[in-house]
């Protein structure tokens, strides 16, 4: 019994020393999403610019960001990178796809987020409670680099705004999406890439729906670690306040959409323009 309850002193003053609020890391993720850009009856594509179209829209969703975290606090950004525009393609087409500013700061602690973004080049800050998903824990494990970790799902009914070049239109829709996420006990912390988090260990890697997030490196306790510090530029309002100007604001692009028609006015050049 005394060597049982030595273990376990030792074991919690070393679990309190390593992962106290003076304990840091630095993870890199990366993203990828599937991409299906289908054609309807009415377009003028051929199969090799449809190909075209397909791989730049895909390379446009491949980007890169950092989560810097200490045992209570997290922040999320994209790293910037300069790379060339992507030239047209035959028939003049380009696709553009925002990139994302969003600063994402979280606090488990406080049980607090603060979000940094905006809508039509106008600031926003995000201050609320985080949304804690309903994670379904297995004892399925696999190895993500030197690390062993166990899989959870989540599964939620999500809004996807569908375009229709046939009827020019844009269109509503649900879909129920499975989010499937691998985290580790080796780094006992709650955080993860953008919005996942609430696991008993860091989040690795990210499987939702189409799109993917995987951790490609990992520092614990750099020499030179970023301090945590929430973001405070833009206009101050709460996540349903948010969501309720983004929705306005697509109503009124809709709007738009439909009463100007998706041909371009010299009829052959067209950009598409994805986020932002």
């Amino acid at each position: 019994m005394k060597i049982q309850i030595t273990l376990t002193l030792v074991l919690s003053l070393f679990i309190t020393t390593l992962f106290g609020q003076e304990f840091k890391g630095v993870a890199t993720y990366k993203t990828d999403r599937k991409v299906d850009l289908r054609m309807d009856s009415t377009s003028m594509m051929d199969s090799e610019m449809h190909g075209q179209l397909q791989a730049q829209l895909r390379k446009q969703f491949q980007r890169e960001y950092t989560l810097n975290f200490n045992a209570n606090e997290s922040i999320y950004t994209e790293v910037e990178k300069l790379d060339a525009p992507s030239p047209a393609i035959s028939g003049g087409i380009n696709i553009v796809v925002a990139g994302n500013t969003d600063i994402l700061y979280r606090n488990t602690a406080e049980n607090k987020i603060v979000r940094e973004t905006e809508i039509m080049s106008k600031p926003f800050l995000i201050k609320d409670v985080p949304e804690k998903r309903k994670w379904e824990l297995t004892k399925e494990t696999k190895s993500i680099g030197e690390y062993t970790c166990l899989k959870a799902t989540s599964t939620e009914e999500i809004e996807e705004q569908i375009f229709s070049s046939e009827l020019d239109s844009v269109t509503t829709a649900t879909r129920l999406v499975t989010t499937t996420a691998w985290y580790t006990l080796d780094i006992p912390v709650q955080h993860g890439p953008d919005e996942y988090w609430g696991l008993p260990g860091l989040i690795l890697e990210i499987s939702d729906g189409d799109q993917t997030i995987l951790c490609s490196k990992i520092v614990l306790n750099p020499e030179k670690a970023d301090e945590i510090i929430a973001p405070k530029n833009g206009k101050v309002v709460t996540r349903d306040e948010f969501r309720e100007i983004q929705d306005k604001k697509m109503k009124e692009m809709q709007e738009q959409f439909e009463s100007s028609g998706r041909r371009g006015e010299d009829g052959n050049r067209m950009m598409i323009r994805i986020g932002g």
